[in-house]
């Protein structure tokens, strides 16, 4: 009945509350998308659940960061990476620290996810958790904190970067010539 009485709304002569009414529109379908979320988090299975996760990236609800979080305690490696994934592209920076420690999660999958999304926020004080990731033996890790890296653009990462240079692996010597460019000239 809501709904209805604002799609009308939208018909209405004038211009302001045809723009009140689509406003309500979107917050009540965001808030109905958001139920529907809670829902499949709380009964769903692994799929649904993983797709509920990615759903939360386009609602823009502080009640999405909750249902985030949790999820990041999750048994299952595939819900926390989606997890850490969304909470990366949302950059809320009150959700770093749950980030970090997720660069410890027992998942390959996750680290590796975990690091990528920690360059989303463009925090130099990253830098140091970044450059400790630089020498573990899991390329693909280790590819992720220097595009990572090259994301946040902090010029202390210069120095790690170039000694990467001759690592063995070349995906990993690719990811760092293309960060030191993105870095920003260092202040002195």
């Amino acid at each position: 009945m809501r709904r209805e009485a604002l799609l009308q709304a939208l018909k209405d002569p004038d211009e302001g509350v045809r723009a009140a009414a689509a406003q309500a529109l979107e917050k009540l379908e965001s808030s109905w998308s958001l139920s529907h979320v809670v829902s499949l988090l709380e009964q769903g299975n692994r799929g649904q659940k993983v797709q509920a996760l990615i759903a939360l990236e386009s609602i823009d609800s502080p009640r999405a960061f909750p249902l985030l979080l949790e999820a990041l305690k999750d048994a299952d490696a595939d819900i926390r990476a989606t997890a850490v994934q969304v909470l990366g592209k949302k950059a809320h920076p009150k959700t770093i620290g749950s980030l970090l420690r997720h660069l410890k999660d027992p998942h390959p999958a996750v680290r590796v996810h975990c690091a990528e999304a920690l360059g989303h926020f463009s925090d130099s004080r990253l830098v140091p958790y970044l450059v400790a990731i630089l020498q573990d033996a899991d390329e693909e890790l280790v590819v992720s904190a220097v595009r990572s890296l090259g994301s946040i653009g902090a010029a202390e990462a210069e120095g790690p970067l170039i000694a990467l240079l001759s690592h063995p692996h070349p995906e990993v010597r690719a990811a760092v010539v293309l960060a030191l460019a993105d870095l920003k000239p260092a202040q002195g």
